[in-house]
């Protein structure tokens, strides 16, 4: 899965979210997000003192932000291990169809979603009332990769390459921000809008370099035999490692239904945590989850990203204010955003379990 492909569907969910007006008002134009569909905000019930009866279970959609892959694997564990029931949750996972996740939490079509920072930073700023509840991977793993025989070892070998992107502007401010300190020239790169187009499809063909997921394509091209060389933005640029993905959802749900939130992510903890203690299990619960997906691929990345969901944090999910703060101003100074970020507001670890 490149990053092109979850970027864009971000810009085009933030896009339709502004247009259908969530959220003008901070999130009072939010729609309930209880329905007919099996998304429901109502608390988790209890069964009544002194009889056998079992709970109802609270139905709860969670989209995702792409096709299923090793960033979700907490869900699909805390669904398979039983953490969402034993919540009070019946939890179901869909894909973000023609809207997006992020439309789709904002909407109240389904109470928690998918997303990333850099999606959220432009939402909030759109008035779209999404907030992260926790951050999937602790640092970005993402970053400018090359087929070895390209040479590009270093943000200034960019110098006299074609990189094949989407076509937005952070793509070439973060190419900047990682070349100036080398010495490097971005106007000295190709840009080359690829589309949707595989990115080794694309290398093959007239790119030198893409910017990827290295615990999908990068581990996929190990398995491949065609290594890479992985120019990490977190490694070059401070601002650049921020939280991609995150679990979000809506104020609306938040202000009327906390103990939900609380609920779903006591179980969706679990099931990060449970997938960065078992790799080899969590995987093995995601292809039969998903039986359309390469088991050898999600295993090679289950055991490659299961250490990096809560890396060097004091508990999965955490989320700091520096981090969203650095990369928003950072977005604000290149004149990428039209006013500061309250990065306050675009976050929360109420609702994570206590260290």
């Amino acid at each position: 899965m490149g990053v092109k492909k979850v970027m864009m569907l971000c810009l085009i969910c933030i896009l339709a979210a502004v247009t259908a007006g969530c959220g003008s008002n901070g999130g009072n134009n939010s729609t309930s997000a209880s329905n007919n569909t099996g998304n429901s905000t109502a608390a988790p019930e209890a069964a009544e003192a002194g009889t056998d009866a079992p709970a109802a279970l609270t139905p709860v959609k969670v989209a995702l932000d792409w096709t299923p892959n090793t960033n979700h694997t907490g869900l699909y564990a805390a669904k398979d291990l039983g953490y969402y029931e034993e919540a009070g949750l019946d939890v179901e996972i869909v894909s973000p169809g023609a809207a997006g996740a992020d439309t789709m939490v904002t909407s109240g079509e389904a109470a928690f979603g998918i997303s990333a920072q850099e999606a959220l930073t432009l939402a909030r700023l759109q008035n779209v009332p999404l907030v992260s509840i926790a951050a999937i991977i602790q640092h970005n793993t993402s970053g400018f990769a090359a087929p070895k025989d390209r040479n590009i070892t270093s943000p200034k070998d960019f110098e006299g390459k074609t990189y094949g992107g989407w076509g937005s502007p952070a793509e070439e401010a973060a190419m900047k921000a990682i070349m100036d300190p080398e010495g490097g020239d971005v106007t000295k790169v190709k840009l080359v809008n690829i589309g949707e187009a595989d990115y080794f499809t694309a290398v093959k063909r007239d790119i030198d370099f893409a910017w990827i997921f290295y615990a999908w394509t990068g581990v996929e091209a190990e398995l491949r035999g065609e290594p890479l060389d992985m120019l990490y933005l977190k490694d070059y640029a401070p601002q650049l490692d921020y939280y991609t993905p995150v679990l979000t959802t809506s104020e609306k749900v938040i202000s009327d239904n906390p103990e939900l939130v609380k609920a779903f992510l006591q179980a969706t903890s679990k099931g990060y945590q449970y997938a960065i203690d078992n790799p080899e299990e969590a995987a093995a619960i995601l292809t039969k989850a998903v039986p359309d997906l390469d088991p050898e691929l999600v295993l090679a990345s289950q055991k490659w990203l299961s250490p990096k969901y809560k890396d060097d944090a004091a508990r999965w999910g955490e989320q700091k204010t520096e981090v969203w703060q650095n990369y928003a101003d950072w977005m604000y100074d290149l004149k990428l955003l039209e006013q500061p970020l309250d990065a306050e507001s675009a976050f929360t670890n109420e609702f994570l379990p206590a260290e």
